[in-house]
């Protein structure tokens, strides 16, 4: 039995031995959390997408924006780039998506989406390339549409 004991401690010792081998950090040292870049009061910003954004898994990187809604508001979201074919998404409070554009109706590769919302909270704007292809400078722009 004390052979037993033996190797039961042995097996209770390993994974602590693993949690702080070589290889694995703690959770505190993890890399940079995901967190979304609130978009600033204006509803719009200049900004650059990179090969330091978010990996998409089609060979391509988005960056997200941070946007609180409220029920009832209806939305443009205008994304227009000169260096790449882009595509906005709307991401839901909940995580799915809400909506999605690729090339708006002027006929150019700028996104343009129109949106209703009917459950308030924070959405996620989504910038990303059509097809994961391109880099570069951006404008995106949320405008909250009043009726006449």
């Amino acid at each position: 039995m004390s052979k037993l004991l033996s190797k039961l401690g042995f097996a209770l010792m390993v994974p602590a031995m693993l949690s702080v081998g070589v290889g694995v950090l703690p959770a505190n040292a993890q890399s940079t959390m995901y967190n979304p870049i609130p978009l600033p009061e204006t509803n719009e910003i200049t900004d650059t997408l990179t090969d330091k954004d978010i990996p998409t898994g089609f060979g391509g990187f988005a960056r997200d924006y941070l946007v609180p809604f409220e029920e009832g508001d209806q939305v443009a979201i205008d994304l227009t780039s000169d260096e790449f074919d882009t595509i906005i998404t709307l991401i839901g409070p909940d995580g799915a998506t809400f909506g999605e554009n690729d090339d708006g109706p002027d006929g150019t590769t700028n996104s343009l989406l129109f949106a209703r919302i009917t459950v308030p909270g924070n959405y996620i704007v989504r910038v990303r390339p059509y097809a994961g292809q391109g880099l570069g400078t951006f404008n995106l722009k949320v405008t909250r549409l009043r009726p006449i």
